[in-house]
């Protein structure tokens, strides 16, 4: 069954090329149905040399599916913000001299890797796309009803009855984006996060001296030679009360959640009352409060603004207490990348010893009716390319 092409296969159209920054949206609504399946035509032979006759009515075609698959290239929901209704083409009528309909195109949405889906109307987990290339039937089409050439009986030669296509399921769901990345690298504002990713990786977040420079989550992705790399995420700063949704952290949290790794790092501030170790321990109660699994989580605690001279000489005096503390303590420089490969080396050091849990993949669901529940499918589904 051909499926449309492009990057939502919308009609088979693609969006134009643009250089303008992407908006970043991480949790939509959408309703997804198959198309919906052909009936079955009445018809009766009348050729030449067929005296007899009979039956010749074809069925209708098969609804399209709508399918979700999981893309690298996509990092946001944005594309399918406005798109409040996503339906596979319907499947034509059966026709006479035993002709099937054509069967409906497939409708292949693309979807950024980490969406995970829920039923909009009772928020129980519908599928996590979690997998590159995983693919999902969200919404099957409908069957394509008999024509009449099914129905012929030793009694009934010409029978005068088809069955109607059935309906495609129809269903709302909620789609939450929770970026996958191997590091998630979190601090306070200005502590120099967007510096790092973008002096590692390719990513070029916006970089300003004035707190809540980054808005939204930025991905890079780090080479270290020999076909090896990870991916890191910078989360937007988290301050003090982010867990109860202050500042930006609040939104942005959840995006630590998937992460293997986290990068702590501090930088010391002028603010009065504000310290090194004040400022951990404050990032460390809101991730607990926000998810008591990411106080657990492998860490690497890092200082910034190497350069600067203040920096460097409070260093010792903090390596110590952190020392107590149990925590190994790593300086670095974005600004002229000091420190830089011993932190890179750590990071894979740590995602070598927490390798990826690899997680089932989302089953398809069976054709059936608006409605029904979802069973295993005994139809071969329409190949994907």
């Amino acid at each position: 069954m051909p499926i449309a092409d492009g990057r939502l296969c919308l009609r088979g159209v693609r969006p134009p090329a643009t250089t303008a920054p992407v908006s970043f949206v991480d949790e939509i609504t959408i309703e997804v149905q198959g198309g919906r399946g052909g009936d079955g035509s009445i018809a009766m032979r009348r050729e030449k040399y067929r005296p007899l006759g009979g039956p010749a009515g074809g069925d209708g075609g098969n609804g399209g599916d709508v399918i979700f698959e999981a893309d690298t290239r996509l990092t946001t929901l944005f594309d399918l913000k406005y798109r409040r209704m996503l339906r596979g083409k319907d499947g034509e009528n059966g026709r006479g001299k035993d002709q099937y309909g054509r069967g409906g195109e497939a409708l292949l949405v693309r979807m950024p890797v980490g969406s995970q889906l829920f039923d909009a109307e009772t928020g129980e987990p519908f599928a996590d796309l979690d997998t590159p290339g995983q693919q999902l039937v969200a919404a099957a089409g409908g069957r394509g009803g008999r024509g009449n050439m099914h129905f012929a009986t030793s009694s009934d030669r010409a029978p005068m009855r088809a069955e109607k296509g059935e309906d495609g399921v129809r269903r709302k769901l909620r789609v939450e984006l929770k970026l996958l990345a191997d590091v998630g690298i979190v601090g306070f504002p200005n502590v120099g996060k967007s510096t790092l990713i973008s002096v590692i990786s390719k990513a070029r977040p916006k970089v300003a001296d004035y707190p809540f420079t980054t808005l939204v989550p930025n991905l890079g992705v780090v080479s270290r030679g020999d076909l090896r790399s990870f991916v890191v995420a910078d989360i937007p700063g988290i301050i003090e009360g982010a867990a109860d949704g202050a500042g930006l952290g609040h939104r942005f949290l959840k995006h630590i959640e998937r992460t293997r790794v986290l990068l702590i790092v501090l930088s010391l501030d002028p603010t009065p009352g504000r310290s090194l170790l004040g400022d951990y321990k404050t990032l460390m109660k809101e991730l607990s409060r926000f998810d008591a699994a990411l106080a657990t989580r492998p860490s690497i605690v890092a200082v910034s603004k190497l350069d600067l001279p203040e920096v460097r000489d409070a260093l010792p005096a903090f390596r110590k207490t952190m020392k107590r503390k149990g925590i190994e303590l790593l300086a670095f420089s974005a600004a002229n990348r000091e420190g830089l490969e011993p932190l890179l080396d750590r990071m894979e050091a740590l995602l070598d010893q927490h390798p990826i849990k690899t997680a089932p993949r989302a089953q398809p669901l069976a054709r059936g009716r608006a409605g029904t529940q979802p069973t295993q499918s005994t139809q071969d589904e329409p190949e994907v390319p």
